[in-house]
């Protein structure tokens, strides 16, 4: 049975008014690092590496049921310094690309 896995994705866009020389997206390792947290706290795991695809940067958590994961995707898309437009696409892992599964606009509406 295929498990679900929902893929964060997030507009490649640099952080404004960094310093000269400075990586222009810092926020992909604190998105890393907040997906790195909750898995060491076993509420999600790391499905896969991230990886910029086109105008995108993409991270894939599994780990948990639809809902759990998407409100993981939503607290990604509030995190300090994270790009507006931030979207997530619920998948599964014997998917044969990522990016075609239905879309989720965040962050979600609060309940």
């Amino acid at each position: 049975m295929p498990t679900t896995v929902v893929e964060i994705h997030v507009p490649l866009l640099p952080t404004p008014d960094l310093p000269d020389g400075a990586y222009p997206f810092p926020w992909i390792e604190e998105v890393e690092d907040f997906l790195s947290d909750l898995e060491d706290q076993g509420g999600v795991e790391i499905f896969d590496e991230g990886e910029e695809d086109g105008d995108v940067y993409v991270f894939f958590i599994t780990g948990a049921g639809e809902g759990d994961l998407l409100a993981v995707a939503s607290r990604v898309a509030t995190l300090p310094g994270v790009p507006a437009g931030t979207t997530a696409a619920v998948s599964t892992d014997d998917a044969e690309e990522f990016g075609l599964g239905p879309r989720v606009t965040l962050p979600l509406p609060p309940l």
